[in-house]
């Protein structure tokens, strides 16, 4: 178990569940010195962490590039990393997947290598349900096999592997948390609960995949950031730990809740053609992490309806991020236009 005062550098830190884990580190680890690492990309936020801020320090750098870590480790002192650096849409990276690679599995290689090298005493991998693949029947557990089906699964199963040959080679002190779908307060516009929640505010209809029947798992983002702290205080370094809420959920019932919350009827939804390599169902065993005391708090509902209020009272945080990505979304359309013309030439 870990003891003591820490200095945790946060890659990632400026993200979605970075920035949770940072704000609670803040607010209940008041003794350690928290070091955002982050190299703010499109997904990266430093208004994310203004609750905490003058709390903690903030260093802007890749985790690809291994002098910034380097440094970062030695002028921090750091004792402890706990890694949310990582690309993380699945439609990205069926567009495009080889910054998934650089980011997901050679970050990871540099941050274990440079780790090393600083002899830290904690290091926790963020990693996702979604290595596992689509779960048929049951629940997966931490003994199941690794069955990534889009390349941002690869990409994070290819992390978790260099975790692994870490901890096996070199015993660096690593864990590795596979969390559930995520929601919550400042997540990125791309994903389906923010998306949804904002076009419904902007009037505009809901796109659902396919038949809507694929099956997820939800988890509240301070349910996940108390999960990953616990595995950093108390967890064991070689292990994997699931982080799940068991709380399944087909995507037309989320849809349906969303809805309901805005006073919206089902005309709201428009049924889109699904994408490439859309797993079925994803399910986590997660009681090996509740060996270790942690228990998810907050129910799907309650937190939809937390969620649905803060970005019906933050529309200066997601306007200018949902006008971003429209204009980048075209311009990517326009490229590959061009580009299928002039293989047709």
């Amino acid at each position: 178990m870990l003891q003591g005062d820490m200095n945790v550098l946060v890659p990632g830190g400026a993200g979605f569940i970075g920035a949770a884990f940072a704000r609670l580190l803040v607010r209940e680890r008041p003794k350690w010195n928290v070091i955002v690492f982050d190299e703010l990309t499109y997904a990266g936020n430093r208004a994310n962490l203004q609750a905490v801020e003058g709390k903690y320090a903030f260093v802007l750098g890749d985790i690809v590039d291994a002098s910034a870590v380097r440094m970062v480790l030695h002028e921090h002192a750091v004792t402890a990393i706990v890694n949310f650096a990582a690309e993380s849409h699945v439609d990205r990276s069926i567009m495009s997947g080889a910054e998934f690679i650089d980011t997901d599995i050679l970050g990871t290689y540099i941050l274990l290598t440079e780790a090393r090298a600083a002899r830290i005493e904690r290091y926790v991998q963020v990693s996702t349900d979604e290595v596992y693949g689509s779960i048929g029947e049951g629940e997966a557990t931490e003994e199941s096999p690794v069955r990534p089906n889009n390349p941002y699964s690869a990409s994070k199963a290819g992390g978790d592997l260099q975790v692994r040959a870490a901890f096996q080679t070199h015993q660096v002190p690593a864990m590795i948390t596979r969390g559930s779908n995520t929601y919550g307060p400042y997540q990125y516009p791309e994903k389906i609960i923010p998306l949804f929640i904002t076009n419904l505010l902007e009037g505009k209809k809901v796109p659902l995949y396919g038949d809507g029947r694929n099956r997820r798992d939800w988890l509240y983002v301070d349910d996940h950031a108390r999960g990953i702290l616990t595995v950093l205080e108390r967890g064991t370094p070689g292990e994997i730990y699931n982080l799940g809420s068991a709380e399944e959920y087909e995507n037309v019932m989320l849809t349906r809740l969303i809805l309901a919350e805005l006073g919206k009827s089902e005309e709201w939804i428009e049924y889109v053609p699904d994408r490439l390599g859309h797993d079925r169902r994803y399910a986590l065993d997660s009681s090996k992490a509740y060996g270790l005391d942690w228990r998810p708090t907050v129910s799907l509902p309650q937190g939809l309806k937390q969620t649905v209020a803060w970005y019906q009272m933050n529309r200066a945080w997601w306007k200018p991020l949902k006008e971003r990505e429209y204009r980048e979304y075209y311009q990517k359309q326009y490229v590959l236009r061009q580009r299928a013309a002039g293989s047709r030439q």
